[in-house]
């Protein structure tokens, strides 16, 4: 288990701040928040890379920071990783491989899988590209602990569902904990079975997304005549409206729903699926940042 507790940080204002948290052996986390929240560092000072004014990580109780015998189980993939000019998809594991017992046939099938070329230099090649090259790399160390930073940004549709398959499957064969940063928050849906919201420099919420997401409810309402949100005596999350329909978040299951809304008399009422990322912008903006 990796438990983080305590953990302050400041740069040249207060990053974290008291965050704890717990992320155990085997799952696949999501670590979201809005840009600036402290995600990337949090991740560093996981890895042991940058340490905290208080407070400490451990890995089975265990202490990372200037624990080299952790450290060895642990790969931090940065959102833009170090390469020179003269890098090639080739050559940049002969660097790695000073570190870590990685799998090159592994690598070089998952490059041959991204359609990359071996020879050529990494400078000239877009971000989605190089983004590919360190993806195989992370998944070719096959590290105890697992962490991506933005693991997503930059790959198209096809490079992304290729990544998905990659990593579940490398994840299921070796039991690895993956910790996940990223703004695309469906792709997280895909494939986290948990989840830490990073908000006001702690932890603000966390569990299993599914569970999470079984608490809120959507429902599109429709009447007879144009409603507004004064009009009713219900506690909505969220509210829109348009004309003589309503589209509401709430926490009521749809029977309790149908009975509060008898005395409107509504035509119909449809349960509509709400998804991760859309949980995630009505947790933000209740915090008021999206206003």
């Amino acid at each position: 288990m990796i438990r983080i507790k305590g953990i302050k940080k400041s740069f040249d204002k207060l990053v974290l701040d008291d965050l704890n948290l717990d992320i155990e052996d085997g799952t696949i986390f999501g670590l979201v928040g809005i840009n600036g929240a402290g995600k990337s560092t949090l991740l560093k000072i996981m890895a042991g890379i940058i340490k905290p004014e208080e407070g400490l990580v451990y890995y089975d109780d265990k202490p990372i920071y200037e624990n080299i015998e952790v450290k060895k189980d642990v790969f931090l993939l940065p959102d833009d990783p170090f390469y020179s000019r003269n890098t090639t998809p080739e050559n940049l594991i002969k660097l790695y491989e000073a570190f870590y017992n990685l799998d090159k046939i592994a690598y070089f099938e998952y490059l041959n899988g991204f359609q990359i070329p071996l020879k050529k230099s990494m400078y000239n090649f877009s971000k989605g590209m190089r983004r590919q090259v360190f993806v195989a790399l992370a998944l070719a160390i096959k590290p105890k602990y697992l962490f991506l930073d933005e693991a997503f940004d930059g790959l198209d549709p096809l490079a992304r569902l290729t990544l998905k398959k990659a990593l579940l499957k490398v994840q299921e064969e070796n039991n690895m904990t993956v910790v996940i940063s990223s703004h695309s928050l469906r792709e997280l849906e895909d494939i986290c079975d948990s989840y830490g919201l990073l908000d006001s420099k702690k932890i603000s919420s966390s569990g299993n997304i599914s569970e999470h997401l079984e608490e809120y409810h959507k429902y599109m309402i429709a009447f007879g005549s144009e409603m507004k949100e004064e009009d009713f005596n219900i506690k909505f999350i969220t509210f829109k409206q348009d004309k003589r329909f309503i589209t509401v978040v709430v926490k009521n299951n749809l029977e309790e729903m149908t009975k509060l809304m008898e005395e409107y008399h509504p035509l119909v009422i449809d349960e509509i699926n709400i998804d991760f990322e859309e949980l995630f912008i009505i947790e933000v903006e209740s915090r008021g940042y999206l206003k």
